[in-house]
Protein backbone atom coordinates (compact mmCIF):
# COMPACT_ATOMS: atom_id res chain seq x y z
CA UNK A 1 0.00 0.00 0.00
CA UNK A 2 1.14 3.29 -1.14
CA UNK A 3 1.48 5.44 1.88
CA UNK A 4 0.83 9.44 1.70
CA UNK A 5 3.73 12.14 1.11
CA UNK A 6 3.50 13.51 4.84
CA UNK A 7 1.40 11.78 7.73
CA UNK A 8 0.56 14.14 10.78
CA UNK A 9 -0.73 13.06 14.47
CA UNK A 10 -2.12 14.98 17.04
CA UNK A 11 -5.30 16.57 18.41
CA UNK A 12 -7.45 18.72 16.56
CA UNK A 13 -10.09 20.54 18.56
CA UNK A 14 -13.27 22.80 17.87
CA UNK A 15 -12.29 26.64 17.89
CA UNK A 16 -15.31 28.88 19.09
CA UNK A 17 -13.07 32.49 18.21
CA UNK A 18 -14.20 36.08 18.57
CA UNK A 19 -13.30 39.79 18.07
CA UNK A 20 -14.49 40.72 21.98
CA UNK A 21 -13.56 39.95 25.41
CA UNK A 22 -14.63 36.54 26.11
CA UNK A 23 -16.55 37.94 29.35
CA UNK A 24 -18.45 40.36 27.38
CA UNK A 25 -20.03 37.60 25.63
CA UNK A 26 -21.26 37.92 22.04
CA UNK A 27 -21.18 36.21 18.61
CA UNK A 28 -18.48 33.31 18.25
CA UNK A 29 -17.54 31.86 15.24
CA UNK A 30 -16.72 28.19 14.53
CA UNK A 31 -14.03 26.73 13.28
CA UNK A 32 -10.93 23.69 13.93
CA UNK A 33 -7.96 24.22 15.70
CA UNK A 34 -4.47 22.02 15.80
CA UNK A 35 -0.77 22.85 15.03
CA UNK A 36 -0.90 19.25 13.15
CA UNK A 37 -4.25 19.45 11.57
CA UNK A 38 -3.09 23.01 10.56
CA UNK A 39 0.49 21.84 8.90
CA UNK A 40 -2.11 19.18 7.59
CA UNK A 41 -4.06 21.44 5.23
CA UNK A 42 -0.97 23.99 4.55
CA UNK A 43 0.71 21.38 2.78
CA UNK A 44 -2.21 19.95 1.01
CA UNK A 45 -3.15 23.10 -0.46
CA UNK A 46 0.68 23.11 -1.70
CA UNK A 47 -0.73 20.01 -3.69
CA UNK A 48 0.53 17.37 -1.26
CA UNK A 49 -1.11 13.93 -0.25
CA UNK A 50 -1.74 14.21 3.78
CA UNK A 51 -2.97 12.23 6.22
CA UNK A 52 -4.11 13.48 9.50
CA UNK A 53 -4.15 10.52 12.37
CA UNK A 54 -5.69 11.37 16.01
CA UNK A 55 -9.06 10.87 17.70
CA UNK A 56 -12.35 13.27 17.99
CA UNK A 57 -15.40 12.35 20.24
CA UNK A 58 -18.28 10.86 19.21
CA UNK A 59 -20.28 14.38 18.52
CA UNK A 60 -21.33 17.00 16.36
CA UNK A 61 -18.39 18.75 16.15
CA UNK A 62 -16.36 15.71 15.92
CA UNK A 63 -18.34 15.12 12.62
CA UNK A 64 -17.51 18.86 11.92
CA UNK A 65 -13.56 18.60 12.85
CA UNK A 66 -14.00 15.17 10.02
CA UNK A 67 -16.16 17.04 7.38
CA UNK A 68 -13.65 20.22 7.34
CA UNK A 69 -10.81 17.80 7.08
CA UNK A 70 -12.03 16.12 4.27
CA UNK A 71 -13.08 19.28 2.42
CA UNK A 72 -9.41 20.68 3.05
CA UNK A 73 -8.27 16.99 0.91
CA UNK A 74 -6.91 15.73 4.07
CA UNK A 75 -6.94 11.85 4.96
CA UNK A 76 -8.98 11.14 8.08
CA UNK A 77 -9.61 7.44 7.29
CA UNK A 78 -7.40 6.31 10.02
CA UNK A 79 -8.75 8.56 12.84
CA UNK A 80 -10.45 6.89 15.85
CA UNK A 81 -14.18 8.09 17.31
CA UNK A 82 -14.10 7.88 20.83
CA UNK A 83 -17.26 7.13 22.50
CA UNK A 84 -16.18 8.16 26.19
CA UNK A 85 -14.44 11.46 25.47
CA UNK A 86 -15.48 14.63 23.30
CA UNK A 87 -13.75 16.38 21.42
CA UNK A 88 -12.01 19.21 22.81
CA UNK A 89 -12.46 23.03 22.54
CA UNK A 90 -10.31 26.22 22.24
CA UNK A 91 -11.82 29.59 22.82
CA UNK A 92 -9.62 32.50 21.32
CA UNK A 93 -10.55 35.94 21.61
CA UNK A 94 -8.69 39.01 20.11
CA UNK A 95 -7.96 41.72 22.33
CA UNK A 96 -5.53 44.37 21.18
CA UNK A 97 -4.93 44.72 17.44
CA UNK A 98 -3.80 41.83 16.26
CA UNK A 99 -3.19 40.09 20.03
CA UNK A 100 -5.16 36.99 20.80
CA UNK A 101 -5.38 35.20 24.34
CA UNK A 102 -6.26 31.75 24.24
CA UNK A 103 -7.93 29.33 26.80
CA UNK A 104 -8.31 25.37 26.42
CA UNK A 105 -10.56 22.95 27.40
CA UNK A 106 -9.43 19.60 26.48
CA UNK A 107 -8.28 17.79 30.00
CA UNK A 108 -9.45 14.00 29.07
CA UNK A 109 -10.69 15.03 25.40
CA UNK A 110 -10.68 12.73 23.16
CA UNK A 111 -7.07 13.98 21.54
CA UNK A 112 -5.79 13.57 24.79
CA UNK A 113 -6.32 9.40 25.18
CA UNK A 114 -4.45 9.03 21.71
CA UNK A 115 -2.33 6.11 21.95
CA UNK A 116 0.37 3.71 20.42
CA UNK A 117 -2.42 1.93 18.43
CA UNK A 118 -3.85 5.32 16.84
CA UNK A 119 0.37 5.87 15.53
CA UNK A 120 0.32 2.26 14.17
CA UNK A 121 -2.77 2.84 11.90
CA UNK A 122 -1.74 6.53 10.69
CA UNK A 123 1.54 5.12 9.80
CA UNK A 124 0.13 1.52 8.67
CA UNK A 125 1.36 2.92 4.94
CA UNK A 126 4.59 5.05 5.58
CA UNK A 127 4.75 8.22 4.06
CA UNK A 128 7.49 10.52 3.25
CA UNK A 129 7.86 12.43 6.31
CA UNK A 130 5.90 12.23 9.45
CA UNK A 131 5.52 15.45 11.31
CA UNK A 132 4.65 15.80 14.96
CA UNK A 133 4.74 18.26 17.40
CA UNK A 134 5.86 18.89 21.09
CA UNK A 135 2.28 19.66 22.10
CA UNK A 136 1.15 16.06 21.75
CA UNK A 137 3.08 14.71 24.51
CA UNK A 138 2.17 17.11 26.96
CA UNK A 139 -1.53 16.27 26.65
CA UNK A 140 -0.89 12.87 28.52
CA UNK A 141 1.21 9.89 29.07
CA UNK A 142 -0.60 7.69 26.80
CA UNK A 143 -0.18 10.59 24.18
CA UNK A 144 3.44 11.11 24.65
CA UNK A 145 3.97 7.35 24.09
CA UNK A 146 1.93 8.33 20.98
CA UNK A 147 4.20 10.46 19.67
CA UNK A 148 7.35 8.13 20.16
CA UNK A 149 5.75 5.46 18.70
CA UNK A 150 5.51 7.32 15.76
CA UNK A 151 9.03 8.15 15.58
CA UNK A 152 10.17 5.03 15.79
CA UNK A 153 7.64 3.75 13.05
CA UNK A 154 8.67 6.37 10.96
CA UNK A 155 12.17 5.98 11.12
CA UNK A 156 12.05 2.35 10.91
CA UNK A 157 10.26 2.65 8.05
CA UNK A 158 12.88 4.93 6.29
CA UNK A 159 10.32 8.08 6.45
CA UNK A 160 11.96 11.56 7.13
CA UNK A 161 10.88 12.87 11.15
CA UNK A 162 9.92 17.00 11.31
CA UNK A 163 9.51 18.08 14.80
CA UNK A 164 7.90 21.34 15.79
CA UNK A 165 9.01 22.42 19.50
CA UNK A 166 5.70 24.40 19.98
CA UNK A 167 5.86 25.07 23.59
CA UNK A 168 2.83 25.66 25.85
CA UNK A 169 2.91 27.05 28.50
CA UNK A 170 -0.45 26.08 29.48
CA UNK A 171 0.39 22.55 29.23
CA UNK A 172 3.37 21.89 31.23
CA UNK A 173 6.58 23.59 33.18
CA UNK A 174 9.42 24.07 31.08
CA UNK A 175 11.21 21.51 33.52
CA UNK A 176 8.69 18.58 32.87
CA UNK A 177 8.70 20.03 28.93
CA UNK A 178 12.23 20.27 28.45
CA UNK A 179 13.44 16.01 29.61
CA UNK A 180 10.68 15.40 26.89
CA UNK A 181 11.30 18.36 24.06
CA UNK A 182 14.85 17.50 23.92
CA UNK A 183 14.76 13.83 23.26
CA UNK A 184 12.04 14.23 21.02
CA UNK A 185 14.09 16.75 18.91
CA UNK A 186 17.33 14.21 19.07
CA UNK A 187 14.78 11.84 17.05
CA UNK A 188 14.13 14.35 14.34
CA UNK A 189 16.01 14.84 10.72
CA UNK A 190 14.06 18.41 10.94
CA UNK A 191 13.76 20.16 14.03
CA UNK A 192 11.63 23.28 13.99
CA UNK A 193 11.39 26.14 17.02
CA UNK A 194 11.00 29.50 17.57
CA UNK A 195 14.01 31.62 18.70
CA UNK A 196 12.59 31.70 22.22
CA UNK A 197 11.90 28.12 22.01
CA UNK A 198 15.53 26.82 21.60
CA UNK A 199 16.67 26.91 25.10
CA UNK A 200 14.06 23.81 25.75
CA UNK A 201 16.14 21.31 23.71
CA UNK A 202 19.79 22.16 24.09
CA UNK A 203 22.08 24.27 26.48
CA UNK A 204 21.99 28.18 26.32
CA UNK A 205 20.12 29.98 23.25
CA UNK A 206 19.97 33.76 22.81
CA UNK A 207 22.59 34.63 20.86
CA UNK A 208 24.14 33.86 17.14
CA UNK A 209 27.16 32.08 18.93
CA UNK A 210 24.55 29.98 21.06
CA UNK A 211 22.20 28.91 17.84
CA UNK A 212 25.42 27.62 16.42
CA UNK A 213 26.41 25.92 18.77
CA UNK A 214 22.86 24.25 19.24
CA UNK A 215 22.94 23.34 15.52
CA UNK A 216 26.04 21.20 15.83
CA UNK A 217 25.05 19.39 18.50
CA UNK A 218 21.61 18.63 17.35
CA UNK A 219 23.53 17.90 13.79
CA UNK A 220 25.52 15.22 16.14
CA UNK A 221 23.01 13.27 17.29
CA UNK A 222 21.59 13.50 13.07
CA UNK A 223 19.55 16.36 12.88
CA UNK A 224 20.02 17.20 9.20
CA UNK A 225 18.08 20.76 9.52
CA UNK A 226 17.19 23.03 12.10
CA UNK A 227 15.24 25.36 11.73
CA UNK A 228 14.34 28.95 13.64
CA UNK A 229 11.68 30.99 13.55
CA UNK A 230 11.84 34.36 14.51
CA UNK A 231 8.08 36.04 14.15
CA UNK A 232 8.36 39.48 11.98
CA UNK A 233 12.40 39.23 11.71
CA UNK A 234 11.85 36.22 9.30
CA UNK A 235 13.48 32.47 9.92
CA UNK A 236 16.72 30.80 9.72
CA UNK A 237 17.61 27.40 9.33
CA UNK A 238 21.32 25.62 9.91
CA UNK A 239 21.90 22.99 7.18
CA UNK A 240 25.13 20.76 6.94
CA UNK A 241 27.11 22.92 8.49
CA UNK A 242 25.86 26.15 6.80
CA UNK A 243 22.96 28.89 7.61
CA UNK A 244 20.96 30.73 5.54
CA UNK A 245 18.09 33.52 6.73
CA UNK A 246 14.94 34.85 4.71
CA UNK A 247 13.39 38.14 6.09
CA UNK A 248 10.00 38.30 6.79
CA UNK A 249 7.49 39.71 3.83
CA UNK A 250 6.00 43.15 5.02
CA UNK A 251 2.28 42.23 5.08
CA UNK A 252 -0.96 44.27 6.84
CA UNK A 253 -0.90 41.61 10.37
CA UNK A 254 -4.61 40.73 10.90
CA UNK A 255 -4.14 37.46 12.83
CA UNK A 256 -0.43 35.59 14.14
CA UNK A 257 -2.53 32.52 15.48
CA UNK A 258 -1.41 29.61 13.43
CA UNK A 259 1.28 31.20 11.14
CA UNK A 260 4.22 29.06 12.59
CA UNK A 261 1.85 26.39 11.27
CA UNK A 262 1.73 28.04 7.97
CA UNK A 263 5.29 28.45 7.66
CA UNK A 264 6.31 25.08 8.63
CA UNK A 265 4.04 24.03 5.95
CA UNK A 266 5.62 25.84 3.66
CA UNK A 267 9.04 24.71 4.71
CA UNK A 268 8.21 21.26 4.75
CA UNK A 269 6.53 21.19 1.27
CA UNK A 270 10.21 22.72 0.10
CA UNK A 271 11.93 19.64 1.40
CA UNK A 272 9.71 17.65 -0.05
CA UNK A 273 10.08 18.91 -3.51
CA UNK A 274 14.03 18.65 -3.04
CA UNK A 275 14.22 22.72 -3.05
CA UNK A 276 17.04 24.00 -1.80
CA UNK A 277 17.83 25.29 1.91
CA UNK A 278 17.25 28.69 1.10
CA UNK A 279 14.50 28.70 -1.35
CA UNK A 280 12.48 25.96 1.69
CA UNK A 281 13.13 28.60 3.45
CA UNK A 282 11.47 31.27 1.30
CA UNK A 283 8.46 28.91 0.92
CA UNK A 284 7.74 28.66 4.59
CA UNK A 285 7.94 32.62 4.43
CA UNK A 286 5.43 32.81 1.55
CA UNK A 287 3.19 30.87 3.45
CA UNK A 288 3.44 32.18 6.92
CA UNK A 289 2.99 36.21 5.26
CA UNK A 290 -0.57 34.47 3.96
CA UNK A 291 -1.61 33.27 7.46
CA UNK A 292 -0.79 36.35 9.34
CA UNK A 293 -2.84 38.51 6.66
CA UNK A 294 -5.99 36.49 7.07
CA UNK A 295 -8.09 35.51 10.29
CA UNK A 296 -8.39 32.20 11.53
CA UNK A 297 -5.76 29.18 12.22
CA UNK A 298 -5.45 27.38 8.79
CA UNK A 299 -7.98 29.82 6.65
CA UNK A 300 -5.11 32.15 4.91
CA UNK A 301 -2.72 29.06 4.03
CA UNK A 302 -2.51 29.60 0.25
CA UNK A 303 -2.53 27.37 -2.58
CA UNK A 304 0.48 26.39 -4.75
CA UNK A 305 -0.36 28.57 -7.29
CA UNK A 306 -1.07 31.19 -5.32
CA UNK A 307 2.57 31.40 -4.05
CA UNK A 308 3.67 33.88 -7.00
CA UNK A 309 0.52 36.77 -5.71
CA UNK A 310 3.22 38.22 -2.86
CA UNK A 311 5.19 39.31 -5.41
CA UNK A 312 2.76 41.70 -7.61
CA UNK A 313 3.21 45.10 -6.67
CA UNK A 314 0.78 46.30 -3.78
CA UNK A 315 -2.45 47.49 -4.93
CA UNK A 316 -2.42 45.04 -8.24
CA UNK A 317 -5.90 43.57 -9.24
CA UNK A 318 -5.56 40.05 -10.80
CA UNK A 319 -7.74 40.20 -13.78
Amino acid sequence: MTGPDVVTLGETMVSLRTGTPLRLGGALQMTVAGAESNVAIGLARLGHTVRWGGRVGDDEVGVFLLRTLRAESVLVDTVAIDADRSTGLMLAERRINDLSRVSYYRSDSAGSALSEADAAACLAAPPRLLHVTGITPALSRSAAEAVTEAVRLARAAGALVSVDVNYRAKLWSTTAARTTLSALARSADIVIASDDELGLIVTGAGTPEAEERAAAELAACGVSALVIKRGALGASVYSDGEIVHASAIPVSVRDTIGAGDAFTAGYLSGVLDALTPADALHRGILTGAFAVAAIGDWEGAPTRAELTLLAAPAGTTLR
